[in-house]
């Protein structure tokens, strides 16, 4: 018997949003990890805040939308909040309700940048990444420094002369024609206009240059767990510094962006001064080994 086709929608629903979820989701696991280090980031969040005034929106249920744009590549907060109204899988893993209404896109980025100021991103890091030590999944004597670029939010129509020499009238000021055919383009002269700390990088010779940042990331390889990363500025074809201390220098040729694993020779990371008492020396000190017999993630972006 073919079932009839109603378009009048329900009044009340008795099925709540984690029920909906499957059991065997990827989202259930990482929102165990990130409730318990959540929980123990109270006394921060606290002391962030203040005691009188207006509620603001809750910390924790931020910082898992912030997490959710990440995971799932959300490319702008406004999208995020329009995926919050009707996504009930990413409704659940912020811990909205099915009934509670949407944060307004400016208040949720005012909340975001006085949350990020604190070094709280850093901090919920942190707590993901020891209790991956207590369950023994860190180890000490293999990793690799690995670095990429991060194409930034800006166009070429907007790396432009610093000194304005190229301004001109353009003929829509929507999205003007702009021809730079045949200049010469350097982050020395030129600079965005929409976001100024961008560079014109690539990744190699005979790639095309992109209005980038470069990437660092320390990674375990036995597990494959990122200990530690950090942003940099984007540097032409080849990555001048790390994030290391004492201005993040490398030792040696600078390594290529695109995913090539770099040597471990970042002053942050097999320094002498940096492995613990008792601890053998480090045997990638001066040459190309990735191997190590210590690390200290905490050094890598000072």
């Amino acid at each position: 018997m073919r079932g009839a086709d109603y378009q009048q929608s329900g009044m009340f629903s008795y099925i709540s949003a984690e029920r909906r979820v499957p059991e065997d989701h990827p989202l259930r696991a990482i929102r165990t990890m990130v409730d318990v280090a959540l929980r123990n980031m109270g006394a921060q969040f606290e002391a962030m805040y203040a005691q009188v005034g207006r509620p603001s929106i809750a910390p924790e249920k931020l910082l898992r939308a912030l997490l959710l744009q990440v995971l799932y590549t959300v490319r702008s907060e406004r999208m995020l909040m329009e995926q919050l109204n009707y996504n009930l899988l990413f409704r659940w893993f912020v811990g909205m309700n099915i009934d509670d209404p949407v944060w307004d896109v400016t208040v949720f980025t005012k909340n975001r940048e006085r949350l990020l100021a604190g070094g709280v991103a850093s901090a919920l890091f942190a707590e993901v990444l020891a209790q991956a030590r207590s369950r023994a999944l860190l180890s000490s004597e293999h990793f690799t420094v690995d670095g990429t670029l991060i194409e930034a939010w800006a166009g070429h129509k907007s790396f432009k002369r610093k000194d304005g020499t190229d301004q001109q009238p353009p003929n829509d000021p929507g999205n003007p024609t702009v021809d730079f055919h045949g200049e010469r383009r350097r982050n020395a002269t030129h600079q965005s206009t929409t976001d100024p700390e961008a560079r014109l990088a690539k990744k190699g010779a005979g790639k095309e240059a992109k209005l980038s940042f470069a990437g660092h990331v320390l990674m375990e390889n036995r597990n494959g767990i990122a200990v530690n990363g950090c942003v940099t500025l984007g540097r032409g074809t080849r990555g001048g510094r790390g994030c290391g201390g004492n201005g993040g220098g490398t030792s040696g040729p600078a390594p290529r962006y695109g995913g090539r694993r770099q040597s471990v020779r970042h002053q942050g990371v097999c320094s002498r001064d940096a492995r613990p008492p008792g601890d053998s020396a480090c045997r990638a000190q001066g040459d190309h080994d990735y191997r190590c017999a210590h690390y200290s993630s905490s050094r890598l972006c000072d």
